[in-house]
């Protein structure tokens, strides 16, 4: 017999008779919003050429508030494992940090809505642990593997639009990343070339592992002609990020490959990721594309002159101390200015998405106080919004106590989605786990973007969710 709340509503009845495998199947579609919504949000503004990039926080907020309804009933039903006390209370420290930092911050407001253009506030993190826990509330194989298909399609949708922006250099602002530079970077739907790296690096990731376990030959094809692409496009990110991420997706698969003891002719579909970054840049070289001949690396240009400065105005131009062109130097810069930083913000950093603030120096040409903030950003040479480095960002903005949470809970997963896979030896964990490996790993040379997070949080929690456990718990 059904239960019911005295005086209670169907939907409180609903929530009530939730069974673990109907909240599976609503929770799913959860952890592929977080995967789609934010590109989805920005394909207005790509499209149609309109500064509106706040639509990308407008769909992360519809995907988070769908997520955080699920992880309350996920935490309500019991359905997120006890063992899982130090990621919880890991988060919880997130939390509570973010909130401690906002009331210290320089400004409330973007504390809590994130920078315009970035939309990394508390919100955000709010919406990023709320698909953690959706993620770790999900014990059904079904669910999970849709989280792969919600990568997959996600990486495709970002795709199509990076060829469209590498072989047209339209629908993009990255065509140029210098005066006379032009070389039709891929961003996507992912805002920067750096972030659809970082995105694209997971998707790479999910296509191969999914070639090897899922079981369906319709969809094995679909994974290796996904890994094609994917690779193909992250290459035109001319981004140190791009390179590594492929490395260490093809690294990723090679590990599954033998900790499955699978037939070593699968080391094959590896060729499907080699085969078109090789091609990628030799269609480079040949001069095909913009006003280049010979492919390299564009980091700081990207970061420092043609996202932050010219697309955001959320940073001045880029130091003459520092060679743009040298990707060492550029990310040595930024993670040198940013310990400075944090050295003066130790305990409660900045403010969440507030790195530009302390940087300031002068208020513009006329030296006037009302100048509007984008204009004395613009006035203040060598200022940054984003250190390339998750660790160092999120310790010079939130705090010391929010970077060694973050750790804690990076390291505390990982481990975890070891152990359950060592216990349960289910493939679908150990992949959830290399995905989340992955993004830790990435993000000692990238940052939290709303294109990236909300994607790198659900699999996360996934990795942790008891799904493929002997015991269930």
């Amino acid at each position: 017999m059904a239960k019911q709340l005295f005086n209670s509503s169907e939907k409180s009845n609903f929530i009530l008779n939730m069974t673990e495998e109907k909240y599976a199947e609503i929770a799913s579609w959860g952890l592929i919003s977080a995967c789609l919504m934010t590109s989805l949000a920005m394909s207005v503004p790509v499209i149609f050429g309109n500064r509106l990039d706040m639509l990308a926080s407008a769909g992360l907020a519809v995907s988070g508030v769908f997520c955080m309804i699920l992880a309350l009933i996920g935490a309500m039903k019991k359905y997120i494992s006890r063992k899982l006390v130090i990621p919880i209370c890991g988060m919880g420290i997130i939390f509570l940090w973010a909130v401690i930092s906002m009331i210290f911050s320089y400004d409330i407001y973007v504390s809590l809505n994130g920078y315009p253009g970035r939309g990394e506030g508390l919100l955000a993190i709010v919406f990023y642990i709320c698909f953690f826990f959706t993620g770790a509330a999900v014990k059904s194989k079904k669910a999970r593997e849709r989280l792969i298909y919600g990568i997959l399609a996600n990486g495709l949708l970002n795709s199509i639009v990076g060829l469209i922006q590498i072989f047209t250099g339209q629908i993009s602002s990255y065509t140029k990343i210098g005066y006379e530079v032009e070389v039709n970077a891929a961003s996507g739907l992912s805002q920067s070339p750096l972030f659809l790296a970082m995105v694209l690096s997971i998707s790479i990731a999910a296509a191969l592992m999914g070639f090897l376990i899922l079981d369906n030959k319709k969809t094995k094809i679909v994974c290796i002609v996904s890994a094609c692409i994917f690779s193909f496009v992250i290459m035109f990110t001319y981004s140190l990020i791009g390179i590594c991420g492929t490395a260490l997706a093809v690294i990723s698969a090679m590990i599954m490959i033998f900790a499955a003891k699978a037939p070593k002719i699968k080391l094959l579909s590896l060729l499907s990721v080699i085969i078109p970054a090789a091609a990628a840049v030799c269609i480079v070289q040949a001069g095909v594309i913009g006003s280049i001949n010979s492919y390299r690396l564009y980091d700081g240009r990207i970061l420092w002159f043609a996202d932050s400065y010219m697309r955001l105005t959320s940073s001045g131009y880029f130091p003459d101390s520092v060679d743009i062109d040298d990707t060492e130097d550029v990310y040595y810069t930024l993670n040198r200015r940013t310990m400075d930083i944090i050295s003066g913000n130790a305990l409660t950093g900045t403010g969440p998405d507030q790195l530009i603030y302390p940087q300031i120096y002068t208020y513009g040409p006329n030296g006037s106080p009302e100048s509007s903030m984008e204009d004395m950003i613009m006035y203040n040479k060598g200022t940054f919004d984003k250190v390339y480095n998750e660790y160092l960002n999120t310790a010079a903005t939130r705090g010391i106590p929010s970077a060694l949470a973050l750790v804690i809970v990076l390291a505390s997963v990982i481990i975890t989605g070891i152990v359950k896979y060592k216990k349960s030896r289910n493939s679908m964990t150990l992949c959830m786990t290399m995905i989340t490996s992955i993004g830790a790993l990435i993000f000692l040379i990238g940052c939290s973007n709303t294109a990236f997070s909300p994607i790198f949080w659900a699999a996360a929690g996934c990795a942790v969710s008891s799904a493929g456990d002997k015991s269930g718990q």
